[in-house]
């Protein structure tokens, strides 16, 4: 992984710049060392290549500016994966990679891993951006970045993930029980 980081950081500068709901495209192989048991790609793989994604969005956006300038860092506080179809040995993939929105305090993005015209697996992850003083609230960010308007209108879908995320907060752990 740390090739690809490496690779995906370098190119990013060389690719075209991103407006803020722009898609990244970024393409990959199934490389040996991606693969489990059961010799296809290993979920956790996906989650890695995921991060690739948000590195080449935070890169070609221009958010890395504001995040160098007042020493922010970018980090995940949720996802919801689905696992569609597998991906073997040597298989191309392609990783799509946008911003969908933000509230007060996450910004939502939607990642797609693609075989061919297939949709081997697709997530939707919550993150945010931490400076000194705590979370920073992702309009500021978008205001950095050149974007004054406010968030597009979040799917219902994400206010259905916050309410069962609360319920998770809320309910004893089963483990152990």
């Amino acid at each position: 992984m740390w090739i690809r980081t490496i690779r995906t950081a370098i190119a990013a500068p060389f690719r075209s710049g991103l407006p803020l709901f722009g898609q990244s495209n970024l393409a990959f192989r199934v490389l040996p060392g991606d693969l489990d048991y059961n010799i296809h790609m290993n979920n956790a793989r996906y989650l890695s290549l995921m991060d690739l994604g948000r590195i080449d969005l935070i890169l070609r956006t221009g958010m890395w500016r504001a995040m160098w300038q007042r020493r922010w860092q970018a980090v995940l506080a949720g996802s919801l994966v689905r696992y569609r179809r597998p991906l073997k040995p040597f298989q191309k993939l392609a990783l799509k990679s946008r911003l969908i929105g933000w509230d007060e305090r996450w910004f939502y993005i939607e990642h797609r891993i693609e075989a061919g015209e297939v949709v081997a697996c697709q997530a939707a992850v919550r993150g945010a951006f931490l400076g000194s003083e705590g979370v920073v609230v992702p309009a500021v960010l978008a205001k950095e970045v050149g974007y004054a308007e406010g968030s597009p209108v979040l799917p219902e879908w994400i206010s259905s993930w916050r309410d069962a995320d609360r319920t998770l907060d809320q309910a004893p752990l089963a483990i152990g029980a």
